[in-house]
């Protein structure tokens, strides 16, 4: 939201409200009561849309570390935000967390302009750093009140700690819990205000895989509660377990976006579906026949090329319409780690970027 002032034309008293782009608000003279229709200026805000971000810039001297990207993130959505080192995702995430200044663009928060408005909505927004560490002598109740505190709304304590499962936890120690539980503690801190919006900064880095499965339950549960989360992560199954939509950054520009199956059909190679030791010479000239990319392997094995997982019951269908007999089937897809090795040329490390 932006701040107003409205000008009363009976009495010339000057009032102060707050609104959208493109919102018309009808305001009340507090002098003498006279109302006014005002349209605040500029473009009507989807009110759909949690994050909108507008040809993004940020130069340092000769170095042009993000360069004029664009995206959006919808609300109750997890969105997934990618890069090797130095591509300017770190940049990124700090201009649009307030933490650096953009050289150029436009970044809005629930329709707020950061630039004018983030005092306004920044109660309404929670940020998990990377390197999160609590009062050692705390518990895990004592934690969340404290910091409860520090926000004008509050949360309940006890239903973050239903939603983390945290309860049976909630009287030890923050230095006794394991890596795993004091991730699930950070998560927890991050909705002590009730937030629209959560970042979250490599939230399982260091964590053992069943430790990290675990937060990844605790993040799907915000996404269930309404919660939009911008979720920053070095593990690709992470991404493709938990995002709704990624987006690819790469020497600062945004080279890719859209959801998972999206990213596969446009970049990944196509699915292969191994049908094992086929009993029919006329398998594949059958499978050819009706629009499919097959091989024979000599094997008698049949390799074939399709677009998509979902089009393997029609293959086998083909099959079994013709009475054709095989031991079994393989398939092999690509994934969101080929497909960020096709764009990027990189591996995603835990190394520091920009």
């Amino acid at each position: 939201m932006i701040e107003q002032r409205f000008k009363c034309p009976n009495c010339q008293e000057i009032a102060t409200f707050y609104g959208n782009p493109g919102e018309t608000k009808v305001v009340t003279c507090a002098a003498c009561n006279t109302k006014g229709r005002v349209i605040i200026p500029g473009e009507k805000q989807d009110n759909n849309v949690a994050i909108e971000v507008s040809h993004l810039k940020k130069v340092y001297d000769d170095l042009i570390a993000v360069n004029d990207i664009s995206f959006t993130v919808k609300k109750g959505e997890i969105f997934a935000f990618l890069g090797p080192n130095g591509a300017g995702k770190t940049t990124t995430v700090e201009m649009i967390e307030s933490i650096r200044t953009p050289t150029a663009g436009a970044i809005r928060l629930l329709g707020a302009d950061t630039k004018t408005g983030f005092n306004q909505i920044k109660e309404r927004i929670s940020i998990l750093p990377q390197e999160f560490h609590s009062f050692e002598r705390f518990t895990v109740r004592e934690t969340l009140t404290y910091f409860s505190k520090l926000y004008k709304k509050r949360a309940n304590i006890d239903e973050i700690l239903d939603a983390m499962d945290l309860q049976s936890h909630e009287k030890k120690l923050y230095r006794n819990l394991s890596g795993g539980l004091k991730q699930r503690v950070g998560v927890a801190l991050s909705l002590v205000n009730d937030p629209e919006i959560v970042f979250l900064d490599e939230p399982t880095t260091g964590l053992d895989p069943k430790a990290r499965r675990e937060v990844w339950q605790v993040i799907a549960n915000l996404r269930n509660k309404g919660k939009t989360v911008f979720l920053t992560t070095h593990y690709m199954e992470e991404a493709e377990h938990l995002a709704d939509h990624i987006a690819i950054i790469h020497k600062g520009k945004i080279i890719a976006e859209g959801s998972l199956q999206e990213l596969l059909t446009t970049y990944g190679e196509k699915t292969t579906l191994y049908i094992k030791n086929c009993h029919s010479e006329d398998a594949r000239q059958l499978l050819e026949e009706k629009g499919f990319e097959a091989h024979s392997s000599g094997n008698g094995d049949i390799m074939v090329k399709i677009d998509y997982k979902e089009k393997v019951l029609e293959v086998l269908s083909e099959l079994r319409h013709e009475c054709i007999e095989y031991d079994g089937v393989d398939i092999r897809g690509s994934n969101l780690e080929e497909v960020f090795l096709r764009l990027t040329g990189a591996r995603l490390t835990e190394e520091a970027e920009t």
